[in-house]
């Protein structure tokens, strides 16, 4: 099986630097969570772009920082599209006071588990999700 992630940028000049170290990381939250990775694709892009996903293919009308797509035909595979929007991460990241890449990475992850089946409707699946969001990010940086 073709096991992959690649990074991809539409409509903006952003390029990813340790591409291989977070790749491995992202392979070590996979495999943790008990997935196998097929393919994972992310695609930095600019507000104006995710917001035309977000209306053509959610119908929301409103700004976002990352839009998942899940194809995965098989349980427990990880297949799939994570875009994001680098302006929404630099403007949240400056928002909440973090760091620029803290924030990439941590919504790089949040996209990740929702692949992973992890939701955010209820503040009980926020405060999960979170608690992951923080035990990932920590294990990232004893990788890196």
């Amino acid at each position: 099986m073709h096991q992959s992630i690649d990074y991809f940028s539409e409509d903006i000049n952003f390029k990813l630097k340790r591409k291989k170290e977070i790749s491995l990381w992202l392979q070590a939250v996979i495999e943790q969570e008990g997935y196998a990775l097929e393919q994972l694709n992310f695609i930095f892009c600019s507000d104006s772009y995710l917001h035309g996903y977000n209306k053509h293919y959610l119908n929301h009308d409103t700004l976002t920082d990352v839009i998942t797509f899940d194809y995965a035909t098989k349980e427990k595979t990880i297949y799939g599209d994570i875009y994001i929007s680098i302006e929404r991460i630099k403007e949240n990241a400056a928002m909440y006071q973090e760091a620029f890449l803290r924030e990439l990475y941590r919504v790089m992850l949040h996209g990740l588990l929702h692949l992973l089946t992890y939701k955010d409707a209820t503040l009980d699946e926020k405060k999960l999700m979170r608690a992951k969001e923080a035990y990932y990010l920590t294990k990232r940086s004893t990788l890196t």
